[in-house]
């Protein structure tokens, strides 16, 4: 079959709906979904505004592209078909979890436009906040939080975005951050406009 299930799985259907958890939560779940390059602040930011969130009263989770990789995708390598299926699962979490009535926050590299267009499909209009964080490649490198880009340059690690491998930028994401001209301060009061969920 196309979608890799066989004909005996079925989809169970569940008599609480989203619209009931969301009533229950006193909040609509969304998806906000931070992307850009290793060391551009995706992180820093979704951290942030889950503290902002939390101390507003809203019910969020944050989902770290290195912590996922502790777990969930820990058998998965960097090459683009691995990178690709870490995005699918972490995205499949956060539906998961924006169902449930969750304002999920998600930091990823996830450099493939194909696969960030997924990720959107698959949430209901509104539910899906993308923020490119466009810090420059240059103040990456010099951050190098992990020592990545430097072992990338001798050639000691293989497919690092935006060295050896594509990061390709979002045509129209709600939001774009570059965190080398903005506060962190004001960015989060700009993104907390977008979670009047």
């Amino acid at each position: 079959m196309s979608n890799g299930l066989s004909s005996e799985v079925r989809w169970h259907e569940q008599k609480v709906t989203t619209q009931m958890r969301a009533e229950v939560m006193q909040q609509r779940g969304a998806c906000i979904w931070f992307t850009g390059l290793s060391g551009a602040g995706k992180s820093t930011l979704a951290n942030a505004l889950d503290v902002a969130l939390y101390a507003a009263g809203r019910k969020t989770y944050l989902l770290d592209g290195d912590n996922v990789r502790h777990g969930l995708c820990r058998d998965l390598g960097m090459a683009e078909a691995d990178r690709a299926e870490n995005i699918r699962r972490a995205g499949e979490v956060a539906k998961l979890m924006v169902d449930a009535g969750l304002i999920v926050l998600c930091a990823f590299i996830s450099p493939y436009r194909r696969d960030r267009e997924r990720l959107r499909a698959q949430f209901q209009p509104g539910q899906f906040v993308e923020v490119h964080v466009s810090t420059p490649l240059d103040l990456c490198e010099q951050r190098d939080p992990k020592g990545l880009y430097s072992k990338a340059r001798q050639g000691l690690i293989s497919d690092f975005t935006g060295i050896d491998s594509p990061y390709e930028v979002p045509p129209a994401p709600e939001f774009v951050v570059d965190t080398s001209l903005e506060p962190l301060d004001l960015s989060i009061r700009r993104l907390l406009g977008a979670c009047a969920y």
